[in-house]
């Protein structure tokens, strides 16, 4: 018999039944379609290769906008090279990075679109917009590490001195992976509001709850930037600490604006 999409219930078109090979098919050619666009994307990333490190080294530069806007002391950041290998590697991890961050919504689009068949209509509206907010989100926690956090961590570390007989020079490699890892980290620490709303959705988290702890919170949020920030200084471990106790603030709006909008359950007893 037919299986067929009918008052919002999830099922296949009309006159198609998939079986679970047809479902592992897909899947397959999804993966595929999508490994293939981020290769497409990094190999498009690795031809551009000035423009991309001339936004990658950009905080390592004196002449950095964020450095201009806050009216700070120009500087000098001496990068080096100690491997062989070691630039051509790079080249190759920042094309790829690159490469699937630009291909990012295409990946997406092909995730939604493998699953959405299985959800109801309202699930699916709610899906749509739980993945889009997360996506966005998440590029707007690599653009505040890009503009803000990365760039005051590199100019404080590449000119902090314990004399002036000890000169810095920063390896290329250091400098790139501490980029990435720190982009990725603030990447996924602004869901912190989507995961907020996904509870506050299910009941599992309230804003009384968030406003109680919030004392315990900051002492958790300072935890987490020492374990994340990449030295121990206390300039660097506010730096971080700051936008995370932003979302967390962000986060108990969140949650007491979905409980007004969700109505009150009755009182047991109480005649409906």
């Amino acid at each position: 018999m037919n299986t067929q999409q009918q008052d919002g219930k999830p099922g296949e078109a009309a006159g198609e039944v998939m079986t679970f090979w047809d479902h592992l098919d897909e899947l397959r050619n999804s993966i595929i379609r999508m490994l293939v666009a981020a290769v497409l994307m990094a190999v498009a990333a690795f031809v551009l290769k000035e423009p991309l490190f001339d936004i990658v080294l950009a905080p390592s530069r004196g002449d950095f906008f964020v450095y201009r806007w806050l009216g700070a002391e120009p500087f000098e950041l001496q990068l080096i090279n100690t491997g062989l290998t070691e630039q051509f590697m790079i080249h190759l991890r920042v094309a790829f990075m690159a490469g699937v961050l630009v291909a990012s919504p295409y990946i997406l689009y092909m995730l939604f679109r493998f699953v959405s068949p299985a959800l109801y209509d309202e699930e699916r509206r709610y899906g749509l917009r739980l993945t889009l907010w997360a996506y966005l989100m998440f590029l707007v926690g690599v653009v505040v590490n890009y503009v803000l956090v990365f760039p005051l961590t590199v100019r404080f570390l590449g000119t902090y001195q314990v004399s002036d007989e000890v000169s810095n020079m920063l390896s290329i490699s250091s400098y790139v992976d501490t980029m990435l890892m720190m982009s990725l980290v603030f990447g996924i620490l602004f869901e912190i509001p989507v995961v907020a709303w996904l509870l506050a959705r299910f009941g599992m988290l309230r804003a009384e709850w968030m406003t109680r702890f919030r004392r315990h919170a900051i002492v958790a949020i300072l935890i987490v930037a020492a374990v994340i920030t990449p030295t121990a200084d206390a300039f660097t471990l506010v730096i971080v600490s700051l936008p995370i106790w932003l979302l967390y603030e962000m986060s108990i709006w969140i949650v007491r604006s979905v409980e007004d909008a969700t109505p009150s359950k009755p009182p047991r007893g109480e005649a409906s």
